[in-house]
């Protein structure tokens, strides 16, 4: 690997890493990596295999959901301070259903230097694979748990555009059966293990995938995408 580039003193790079297959990641996000004078990490126990893989020694440091309101003044010290921070996330692009949020407008409100460095992502690999409407969709992430499940689902249901969300195995079926309640039997698709061995997109109806799901059981991080409401004008 020939590229390289120089650095900015002081600034954020948020970095895209692999959703899975360790080689989707570009040669700038691995020569920011190792260039950088510090990574936080969402889990720095995942990072360090992707770290290890392209012989990175930068130190880590964690920076997630519980420790991001003591963390994030720290790393805004440092900044100010001219060192270069790389922010990464356990899989995909940062900022995308993880904490990179509180980070980012830290730094917005402090006028510090942000650089995206683009990569994998997986509702984006999904999507386009999917054989729906792509032109225009609605990103949810994942659902409520509890609190705002019903009437979240209750909006979502005469919107036209494609709808795209994130769900764990272990409560996709019961989130694919409230689909066909609240949505009716649309064409969806479920991305799963996406750029991993054991890749898998099933297509059809919300039906046809309630039963798919109902006959095995289902492992890795799923993308669910929903066809919007035709009907709505």
């Amino acid at each position: 690997m020939s590229y390289q580039e120089e650095l900015i003193a002081g600034a954020l790079y948020i970095v895209s890493t692999p959703i899975g297959n360790l080689g989707d990641i570009s040669y700038r996000a691995v020569y920011i990596l190792k260039n950088v004078d510090l990574i936080a990490a969402e889990d720095t126990r995942i990072t360090s295999r992707l770290l290890n893989h392209y012989d990175i020694s930068t130190k880590t440091i964690p920076y997630h959901s519980y420790n991001q309101k003591s963390q994030t003044p720290k790393l805004i010290n440092k900044l100010r301070n001219g060192e270069t921070l790389a922010l990464v996330s356990d899989a995909g692009t940062p900022g995308i259903s993880d904490p990179a949020y509180a980070l980012v407008t830290a730094c917005v409100q402090e006028k510090i230097r942000i650089i995206p460095i683009p990569g994998a992502s997986a509702l984006l690999a999904a999507l386009v694979v999917s054989g729906l409407p792509v032109n225009r969709f609605v990103f949810e992430g994942f659902l409520p748990l509890k609190k705002g499940r019903q009437t979240k689902l209750n909006e979502l249901k005469d919107e036209k555009r494609t709808l795209v969300f994130y769900e764990s195995p272990h409560r996709v079926l019961k989130t694919v059966n409230q689909f066909l309640t609240y949505f009716g039997n649309r064409q969806c698709l479920m991305g799963r293990e996406i750029t991993k061995k054991f890749e898998e997109f099933y297509r059809g109806t919300l039906e046809e995938l309630l039963s798919y799901l109902e006959s095995r059981k289902i492992k890795g991080e799923i993308v669910l995408i929903v066809a919007g409401n035709a009907e709505k004008k």
